[in-house]
């Protein structure tokens, strides 16, 4: 295998919304490839303006820059500016550098996972916070580490779920994510990795079969509460801090949210590094950016209610221009057993350039 051949191997195990895995790989040469992004906000409600991709596509760039450094070679990244949105596009050139060395994270990049169930929750220690924030520079962290303060996290997340799972454009994204009766998956989320119980499972399967069945449980049999108790609320609880990641200035641009996933991705590898386990919460920050900009995501108008007061909780916890810039949010923990995992497309299919 040609060393740019394995770089990109690497790179393919960056985290994407869902385990889309949004980009493509085109090599020119055996130092150029051509990288490109593509977004899901035609039919996914979490990608407001493409920038939850964009941060994906971020959080793949590192991983390359990363893996390059087994090899001595530097990782000169430049996005063509002539590009659509929807479609970015990367040049990546890859240095012979005498002064690169292996990053500390290497070992991290296939083995860092997502991690939905309770975690273990001893507070974090000193050494632990310090090398988190380190990562992440200049971006800095806000954190929520104490009980009252994961709870409050815990229900924000479990009332944003409440929107989450009764708006039809969410169930659209949500049935084509989940690959059922698996344990792995290569392109999608499999059940095992959901984080509910088997009996919670089975019925989440038969109800997502249809919108109709999703409305008709949630109005009559409180179909949402069994998820949100076992996704968002004891998880949200159950772990040692609640993470939120503040830009240095207020994110305008494309390139401010490719930066964003490549912190991010330092973030969750470090994460890694440390022995601890780590879980998305976007949901709240993305419906707080609909709901402050005031962008109608949905016909459900007490779906846009719950959005408001989400954005007013959230300014409540991340006041002044902090909720304006906070760009990423998770949990983390101890780790735990993960009985099932997302993996990756093979290599060779994510070098077709074509959207998939």
């Amino acid at each position: 295998m040609r060393t740019i051949d394995k770089i990109l191997d690497l790179a393919r195990w960056a985290p994407s919304g869902d385990n889309t895995q949004i980009w493509r790989f085109e090599v020119l040469a055996d130092d150029h490839v051509r990288v490109h992004g593509f977004d899901t906000r035609h039919w996914c409600v979490y990608d407001l303006e493409g920038h939850a991709s964009q941060i994906a596509v971020g959080a793949m760039l590192e991983t390359l820059s990363i893996a390059a450094t087994a090899h001595g070679l530097r990782a000169d990244i430049v996005r063509r500016p002539d590009t659509p949105d929807t479609h970015l596009q990367f040049d990546v050139k890859l240095v012979a550098d005498p002064s690169v060395t292996p990053d500390p994270l290497l070992p991290c990049i296939t083995t860092r996972s997502v991690q939905r169930r309770a975690m273990g929750s001893r507070p974090l220690t000193d050494e632990e916070r310090q090398a988190l924030e380190a990562a992440v520079l200049p971006y800095r962290i806000v954190w929520f580490g104490a009980f009252r303060d994961r709870l409050r996290i815990a229900k924000l997340n479990f009332d944003s779920a409440q929107i989450r799972l009764t708006i039809p454009e969410a169930f659209q994204t949500h049935s084509r994510v989940i690959e059922w009766g698996a344990r792995f998956s290569e392109d999608r989320i499999p059940e095992a990795a959901v984080g509910v119980d088997p009996l919670t499972g089975k019925l989440m399967r038969f109800v997502m079969a249809s919108w109709s069945r999703v409305e008709f449980f949630n109005r009559w049999l409180f179909g949402t509460f069994a998820p949100r108790l076992q996704l968002d609320l004891i998880p949200g609880i159950a772990c040692s801090a609640h993470v939120f990641m503040i830009a240095p200035t207020r994110p305008d641009r494309i390139d401010d949210h490719i930066a964003t996933g490549r912190a991010m991705q330092r973030l969750w590898l470090t994460v890694e590094k440390l022995g601890l386990q780590s879980q998305p919460e976007m949901t709240p920050l993305i419906f707080n950016q609909y709901a402050r900009a005031g962008r109608r995501f949905t016909q459900n108008g007490d779906a846009l209610a719950r959005a408001d007061d989400l954005a007013q909780r959230l300014g409540n916890l991340l006041p002044g221009e902090d909720v304006g810039r906070a760009v990423w949010a998770c949990r983390v923990g101890r780790s735990r057993n993960i009985p099932g995992r997302s993996l990756r497309l093979p290599l060779e299919r994510l070098q077709n350039q074509e959207e998939s």
